[in-house]
């Protein structure tokens, strides 16, 4: 994929994710967002390569989860 179309798409997955934050966390706006900026799976997203876009928003927040729960990166092998 371009990179213009990656930085397009990059966006809406990320504001997903954080609206799915708020929503399941209760928590506001700026400390999801704080809260995913920080995380090793936004890393992950970032590099297109890793093909963590491409994953559902859904699976998004249990791969979030578990990562604030245990500090530790787990991605699905599909």
């Amino acid at each position: 994929m371009d990179k213009d179309r990656f930085a397009a798409i990059l966006p809406l997955v990320v504001g997903g994710l954080v609206n799915r934050i708020i929503e399941e966390s209760h928590v506001s706006e700026d400390e999801a967002l704080d809260s995913l900026y920080n995380s090793k799976l936004y890393t992950a997203l970032e590099n297109e390569d890793t093909k963590v876009w491409t994953y559902s928003v859904s699976n998004l927040y249990k791969i979030y989860q578990v990562e604030t729960e245990t500090g530790s990166l787990v991605l699905p092998e599909y």
